[in-house]
């Protein structure tokens, strides 16, 4: 019979045959009477009833959600909204620098960590190959247009309520651009792969099974972390110039650089790279490097330039780039696996050590590789030893909500972040890119400066509290968090979600 945990979790497959088997009794066929013919029907009466049963628990169970799935969604749309909104109150929270990892740097590498997980499970039966590629073609167009218009340059949300890009400035790259590259990758990998792919009943024993039986995934990942080694530290990064625009004019500045393998802000193959492919006008032009200390005094938060600050601090660099994006590539091969072992492994136990286990070598490679000064923990370079870290952390943090919401059974808490996980993306671009803050500020008075918006982030928190920092957090968490909550929320109520 098949574990009555895997037909729980709607991974089973009900066996007739192994039905009857149990049910049938004994038969020795030497008597004929009036008694045996009687009990041969109550018997297949017995049987007919268990396979009913079997087939109703079968059927009931297969639209059982892992709840993990969607609390992990929440939770990272959560921490990007708290980390754009409040980081610059709180610069701890903010993208680090340069080398090192703050909770701004998690969400990212979590988005994908859990769209690898969301591909394995949506791929687990394909029944006609052209409708898959066709539909993940589809849906990573659809990524890459909300992801041009979002952050290409049109919307100047929340604020600032002009739309318009000048194409000579377009940005090509950004967050939905990124999970759309690595979307595609895998999840043309494990569709091509299909008939490679193991049946869940009849995976070999054996802790690396799992990975021997997803091959050609796990060669993908590795030739996307061929592809950015060798790039970034053979390739040649020759003196490079760029054109700032100040209030008044507009100057060039040259950076000297003429090496190959440097991993610091101005001469890395990363943004050589995009340099070179997208061209230097279309690059994001507020890097994060600002806030280092060669760049200004009030390191880690904003301020103004040193006056001894280098060129490079002025220069625009792409943090969602293509090299860096190749890299980005491995931390949804390492999501697909954990949502593999979800489909494969029938017990909890069996997931959680695999899940666990594989997190945990991950951090410890990646603490390795930095404090060692081989490969710092860079997110603007979405360093290798950046992919384990975050990969890891998310591998923990996936282990412990698994055991908290879908074996404790302790929910409740966490429905939040389930209702926002449902509508990930209709809360990424209400609430992270501002697009509902903006139609509110539009109905201003006066001045665009007097709306809703602005009225309640002073007068209902900042003035009340008597601090620009606590009240901005408490504005982030209440009106924008909790909000957003609420309304996915109602929407999960009324059976109401925005999908690709």
């Amino acid at each position: 019979m098949e574990d009555p945990k895997r037909l729980e979790e709607g991974l089973g497959k009900v066996d007739n045959e192994e039905i009857r088997e149990y049910g049938g009794g004994e038969k020795d066929g030497a008597s004929h009477g009036d008694e045996k013919i009687e009990q041969e029907k109550k018997e297949e009466h017995v049987i007919q009833t268990a396979e009913q049963n079997q087939e109703r628990v079968l059927i009931k169970q297969k639209g059982k959600r892992v709840a993990t799935l969607d609390a992990f969604r929440g939770l990272t749309i959560v921490l990007m909204i708290l980390v754009d909104d409040a980081g610059e109150a709180y610069s701890k929270i903010d993208h680090s620098p340069w080398n090192g990892c703050t909770l701004a740097d998690f969400v990212m590498p979590f988005f994908l960590f859990i769209v690898g997980v969301a591909i394995a499970l949506a791929l687990k039966k394909i029944t006609k190959l052209d409708d898959s590629i066709k539909k993940i073609i589809i849906r990573t167009l659809k990524l890459l247009f909300w992801g041009i218009l979002l952050q290409g340059g049109y919307s100047h949300a929340p604020d600032d309520l002009s739309y318009g890009v000048d194409m000579k400035h377009i940005r090509w790259c950004g967050i939905l651009q990124r999970i759309a590259l690595v979307y595609m990758v895998v999840a043309l990998i494990e569709a091509l792969t299909n008939k490679f792919r193991p049946v869940p009943a009849v995976l070999d024993r054996g802790h690396f099974a799992i990975f021997t039986a997803y091959k050609w995934q796990w060669f993908g990942g590795f030739i996307s972390f061929l592809i950015y080694m060798i790039t970034t530290y053979s390739l040649y990064v020759p003196d490079w110039s760029f054109v700032h625009h100040g209030h008044h004019e507009a100057k060039r500045y040259i950076v000297k650089c003429g090496m190959r393998g440097h991993l610091g802000p101005a001469c890395n193959a990363v943004g050589y790279v995009d340099r070179q492919v997208w061209g230097i006008n279309h690059l994001y032009s507020d890097p994060v490097w600002k806030r280092l200390k060669a760049c200004t005094l009030s390191s880690p938060s904003a301020g103004p330039l040193r006056p001894d600050a280098p060129t490079w601090c002025l220069a625009p660099f792409e943090p969602e780039g293509l090299l860096s994006t190749i890299s980005a590539i491995l931390s949804g091969t390492i999501g697909i696996h954990y949502g593999h072992v979800l489909i494969h492994f029938k017990g909890h136990a069996e997931r959680l050590k695999h899940w666990v286990s594989m997190g945990l070598v991950l951090l410890i490679v990646a603490i390795s590789l930095h404090f060692t000064d081989a490969i710092p923990i860079n997110k603007q370079l979405y360093s290798f030893s950046y992919v384990c870290f975050t990969a890891g952390a998310a591998g923990i943090v996936f282990s412990g909500f698994y055991i908290v919401i879908d074996i404790w059974g302790f929910r409740m808490p966490f429905l939040f972040l389930e209702w926002i996980g449902m509508n990930a993306m209709l809360i990424f671009v209400m609430a992270a890119q501002g697009i509902f803050a903006a139609f509110v500020n539009g109905w201003y008075y006066k001045s665009p400066d007097r709306s809703l918006v602005h009225w309640i982030q002073n007068h209902v928190f900042i003035d009340v509290w008597h601090s620009q920092r606590l009240g901005t957090l408490l504005y982030v968490i209440f009106a924008e968090i909790t909000f957003w909550a609420v309304v996915a929320g109602i929407l999960h109520r009324l059976g109401l979600y925005w999908k690709l």
